[in-house]
């Protein structure tokens, strides 16, 4: 294949998935650009967040609509009757990738349902920017968005990190990092490393490490500004002593929260670091 048959300019009808600057406006790609000046339609969180951005790059959308984590849902009949119509329909949010831990998601969902073609002009995803200048182990890496922020199903979630073996990113607002990194330190123990990400490609650009009873410490001196961006270094044991109720215990958790009998085992597995097989006949056990 030769290289001009491998890139196509071409803008499509459809809807685009368009990543947005994570604060340096340079970011936004010249086809991301290019794709939002084409759209008849573009979905964002904020119309006057984004209004600036599109005023910089010189597109003129016939609609504005606000597609955040109340509107999503209601924009979908919008945004289908749009694509029938055989329009170009773009998705951006107030920064990084559409559908990560942003709007988006129900929206692609709904259109690959109806027929329609999904399109994305990639760029800028602030969990993957994180764990790649932490200099944490990022051959596998977990993201686990924001944590649940209360009640069983957060512990659920803190028990699951603190024995990912994998480096894990997590989100968190300025306001809520103490405590969350409070119950991280609790879970995963103090001298567990930890890398913390705000203001990413911005002029006040801020990388923190150290370890988690360090970083309880240096949140409580920090001001709380910016979305925090919070990489966790994989637990390390050489094995994990865990008893058969235990794992009975966190299967009939997972069930009793809608899981499929397989996804619990998933789960399970994947949060305990523990054989599958071991799991999986505990699992199917009358």
């Amino acid at each position: 294949m030769s290289s001009d048959e491998t890139i196509s300019s071409a803008i499509h009808p459809g809807l685009w998935l368009v990543a947005t600057p994570i604060g340096n406006l340079e970011d936004l790609s010249p086809r991301g650009a290019a794709v939002l000046r084409a759209s008849s339609m573009i979905c964002c969180e904020d119309t006057r967040h984004s209004g600036s951005l599109l005023k910089r790059i010189g597109a003129s959308p016939e609609r504005l609509v606000v597609t955040n984590e109340h509107t999503e849902h209601d924009a979908i009949e919008t945004v289908l009757t749009a694509l029938a119509s055989g329009a170009t329909v773009s998705v951006i949010t107030d920064a990084g990738t559409p559908a990560i831990s942003d709007p988006g998601e129900r929206l692609v969902k709904a259109a690959i349902a109806a027929g329609h073609t999904v399109h994305s002009t990639p760029g800028p995803v602030a969990f993957v920017m994180a764990a790649a200048m932490s200099g944490l182990p990022t051959s596998r890496i977990a993201f686990d968005g924001f944590l649940p922020r209360s009640g069983a199903e957060r512990r659920e979630r803190l028990t699951e990190v603190a024995r990912e073996r994998r480096t894990t990113v997590l989100y968190e607002a300025p306001h809520r990092l103490e405590r969350t990194l409070s119950d991280l330190a609790e879970v995963c123990g103090g001298d567990r490393l930890v890398v913390l990400a705000r203001e990413m490609t911005k002029l006040h650009e801020d990388m923190w490490r150290g370890t988690m009873a360090e970083a309880v410490k240096h949140a409580q001196t920090v001001e709380p500004r910016g979305e925090y961006a919070v990489v966790i270094g994989p637990a390390v044991f050489e094995s994990i002593d865990i008893t058969d109720d235990e794992i009975v215990n966190e299967l009939s958790k997972r069930l009793a929260s809608g899981f499929t009998k397989r996804d619990a085992i998933d789960e399970v597995t994947a949060a305990l670091g523990l054989p599958r097989k071991r799991v999986y006949t505990l699992a199917t056990q009358k």
